[in-house]
Order: structure tokens, then C-alpha cells, then sequence
């Protein structure tokens, strides 16, 4: 018999409220247990992974399901209030928000497989998915699927996940396998169980320690066709979720969680200590402030005008080039943001920053940390800028471009 939960950090039981269905009660149970996600904060970076009971108070709230259609019990949240709940979850601790984002992606995936297969390997909505989608294993093409074989970095979440998806490039008898758009080396993304894959523990890093984002390697297992995705083919589902760049747009909620509680954390401390007072302290948080305003403004703004034209039954092409380079750009600029002003925050407590009960430190290495992923980097720019000026992009899936398309 299972046991009725407990409220976080009381050891009360309370009556089961069973899944939550809105966006609104899965962001209602992700406050409910930030006070425990700082507590476990510490205890998260030396484990270095989510530890068991955190990764069931996530499943908890219900935010692994988030990305799930309606038609399939799910709450089929949009991705503005995606991020609002990652913002809230990463407020709490960095590495517990980074696992969630990554983690909720599998009622995502979930649109680009058959149905009756996606269902088959889904069995609860509350499932996990990590992985690394850049193609660097090998898939050998073999009779009903594929022979995969590689080494993956950067598996945020895959020592909690059931399902872990990997990008490899396609093989017929050892020769790279064009694609029919194309490409003269064809790639797909490949799930397999988690079972299948050896986790290799080399997360030892500055930051977002508490991700377990370890190098992961899977030797000569069979994947069956059915279970390949490429985010060109939607293979049920429509609207808003139903696109290709959709898993990577709840991550500013990452950023945009750690700056608004290192803001809090640092103002809460200078009126404790009277220091209000300071002018440097003063233009400090008051620029921090507008910079962490503008910038979430403008994640928010795109991601809305993103929306409005999904829901009215658009796509990605029916959005002006301004507004669809927004979303990336505008990701980008969270990250770095972020980073910025978690910066000038730690310097102006000066030393107060450096001892381990202050977070400070904490929030300036994942946020250095996690400006190093793809979203943060110069290939944004450039894809963003190229995609502006009618030239080729050099990461067209930012901007939701897939098929060779410019």
C-alpha cells in the first residue's frame, strides 16, 4: 500500500489531490514546495543529481506532465505557462528548474511519434525523458529499425529518466545514408528505455551540478522504427505545441528563476542591514531590476505573439521575420542577462558573497554554467541574423526552420 503524501517539510499526511489538470494547480504545487527546493539545495550540488525524494516532489507537482494533450488526460499547457512554471521551479533551485524543463519535453516528443506507439511507450504522463539531441551516435540501418551505438554528452536528468532520446547519424552497411531532402547524411533522434543506456559519471563542473547532466553511451541496441522522431514530421497533434522548435522554448524560465531570486535574496539583505541607504546599492538593484524587466518583458512578448498566431490555426511562417527572430534571440538574452545580473549582485555583497550558506556563489556558477549550452551562444546570433538578412542560418531549428529550408 502506498502512503499518503506528505505536505512538504511537515511529515503531515494529507489526502491524495490526485494529477492536476490546469496550469494554474501544477503552478500552485510548484510554490508549495520551493521553500523545500532551497532547503535541499546544497544536499542537490554535492549529490550532484536530483536525489530521489526531490525528483518525486517534482512528479509531485505535476510538471513533468505539463507538455501532455488534453486528448490524453494531459493539461496541455502552452509554453508561456510552461516557462512561468520552470521560472517558479528554478527560483527554488537551479539544477531541480534545468531537470523539470528538460524532463516535462516528453509529452512534447509524444506529438512527433505515432499515437498508438507513443502511448505504448507513455504509460504514465508523469514519465521522464533526457537525452542529447545533436547527432553523434551511429544508427545502422537493419531490417524493422536501427542498430545504435554511441556516446552522448550533457544527459541533464538521465539518472532519473525512463526514456532517454539521442540524435545519431544513419548508416546503410557502414556508409552515411543520405536524407530525402537532401542532406548527404541523413540523422535522426532515437528513445530508447533508459535501461538500455550506461551512465558514465563525469559531471564533476562549475555550475548546475545538481542536474546530473553525465555523458551517457548505448551500445548495438535495437531501436524500432516507429520509435524515431525528426521535428519535421508531426505524427498527431496539432496547434501551438505541435511544432518544431517547441522543446526549447520554456528554457528562459531557467535564467529568469535564478535572477529574480538572487534580486530578491540581495534586496532582502541590504534592508536587513540598513544599508538602503548606499548609492551604489541603489543604482545596483535599480539597474539590475530594469534589465531583468526588459528582459523577461521581451521573452514573454514573443512567446504571446508566438502563441496568438499558433492558436488561430498559423504557423511559424505566418509570424514576421522581426517577430519570429525574436523567440531565440530573446532566449539568449535571458541567459546572458541572467548571468549579468547575477554578476554585479555577487560584487556588490563583495565578500558576503563568497561563503557557502550564501547562494550567491551557487547562482554565479550555474548561471555561468548554463550561458555555455547552444541557446546562449554566438550561433543564436548568427542564425537569427542570417534568418533577418534572407541568408542560410547556421541552427535554422531555433528559429523553427526544419527540411534544409533557408
Amino acid at each position: 500500500m502506498t502512503a499518503a503524501p506528505t505536505r512538504p517539510g511537515t511529515g503531515q499526511a494529507r489526502p491524495d489531490p490526485g494529477p492536476p489538470t490546469t496550469g494554474e494547480e501544477i503552478l500552485r504545487r510548484v510554490r508549495e514546495i520551493v521553500p523545500v527546493l532551497r532547503e535541499r539545495s546544497a544536499d542537490i550540488e554535492r549529490t550532484r543529481r536530483l536525489p530521489a525524494d526531490v525528483v518525486e516532489l517534482l512528479r509531485g507537482t505535476g510538471v513533468f506532465r505539463m507538455g501532455f494533450a488534453r486528448s490524453w488526460g494531459g493539461p496541455e499547457l502552452n509554453s508561456i505557462q510552461q516557462t512561468e512554471i520552470i521560472e517558479a521551479i528554478s527560483y527554488g533551485d537551479p539544477a531541480a528548474g534545468w531537470c523539470a524543463m528538460i524532463g516535462s519535453d516528453t509529452g512534447l516528443y509524444a506529438q512527433f511519434l505515432d499515437e498508438p506507439v507513443a502511448k505504448e511507450m507513455f504509460t504514465s504522463l508523469d514519465m521522464v525523458t533526457a537525452g542529447l539531441l545533436f547527432p553523434t551516435g551511429h544508427a545502422e540501418i537493419v531490417p524493422g529499425g536501427y542498430r545504435l551505438t554511441g556516446r552522448w554528452q550533457f544527459g541533464s536528468g538521465v539518472t532519473h529518466s525512463d526514456w532517454v532520446i539521442s540524435g545519431a547519424f544513419i548508416y546503410r552497411d557502414g556508409e552515411p545514408e543520405p536524407s530525402s531532402d537532401g542532406d548527404p547524411h541523413d540523422s535522426k533522434l532515437m528513445i530508447v528505455p533508459r535501461e538500455d543506456v550506461e551512465v558514465i559519471d563525469t559531471w564533476y563542473t562549475t555550475g548546475l551540478a545538481g542536474s546530473g547532466s553525465c555523458d551517457y553511451a548505448i551500445t548495438d541496441v535495437f531501436v524500432p522504427a516507429e520509435r524515431t522522431v525528426t521535428f519535421d514530421t508531426v505524427r498527431n497533434g496539432e496547434g501551438p505545441l505541435a511544432q518544431p522548435e517547441v522543446h526549447m522554448r520554456n528554457m528562459p524560465g531557467v535564467p529568469l528563476g535564478i535572477a529574480r531570486a538572487a534580486l530578491d535574496h540581495v534586496r532582502e539583505m541590504v534592508v536587513a542591514r540598513k544599508k538602503g541607504d548606499d548609492y551604489r546599492t541603489q543604482v545596483t538593484i535599480a539597474e539590475c531590476e530594469a534589465d531583468f524587466a526588459a528582459t523577461r518583458s521581451g521573452v514573454y512578448t514573443a512567446m504571446r505573439r508566438q502563441h496568438e498566431v499558433l492558436s488561430a490555426g498559423g504557423t511559424l511562417d505566418d509570424l514576421t521575420p522581426d517577430e519570429r527572430a525574436a523567440l531565440p534571440l530573446s532566449r539568449r538574452h535571458a541567459f546572458r542577462t541572467a548571468r549579468s545580473i547575477v554578476t554585479r549582485l555577487y560584487d556588490l555583497l563583495q565578500t558576503s558573497s563568497i561563503y557557502q550558506p550564501s547562494p550567491m556563489d551557487r547562482w554565479l556558477r550555474d548561471t555561468t554554467t548554463m550561458c555555455q549550452h547552444v541557446v546562449a551562444q554566438d550561433r543564436i546570433l548568427q542564425s537569427a541574423g542570417a534568418y533577418l538578412l534572407d541568408s542560410r542560418p547556421a541552427f535554422p531549428l531555433c528559429l523553427g526552420i526544419t527540411g534544409g529550408k533557408k
